[in-house]
């Protein structure tokens, strides 16, 4: 599965395209914790998701794409063979 980042430009926006894109609950809310428990317990993540178009979120929200490549990271770890890559 490939979601494109084009146009995001904040963490609401990201957070915003995860629910709507991956099936997430109504009550998530836009923070990293919720993403995270969501992809590794409550919604049924592809073998691999590719974001691409990523650069531009990660020059609007540095910090934000700091934390993301950190979740990345710890879900191949958790999650293998599953993972999330920037295509």
């Amino acid at each position: 599965m490939t979601l494109d980042l084009t146009g995001i430009t904040s963490k609401a926006a990201i957070h915003q395209l995860f629910k709507e894109q991956l099936g997430f609950e109504e009550w998530y809310g836009p923070s990293w914790d919720a993403f995270w428990d969501s992809i590794i317990a409550i919604v049924e993540m592809p073998p691999v998701l590719t974001l691409t178009n990523w650069e531009e979120f990660a020059r609007c929200c540095p910090r934000d794409m700091e934390i993301l490549r950190q979740v990345i990271q710890d879900y191949e770890e958790e999650m293998r063979p599953k993972r999330i890559v920037l295509g």
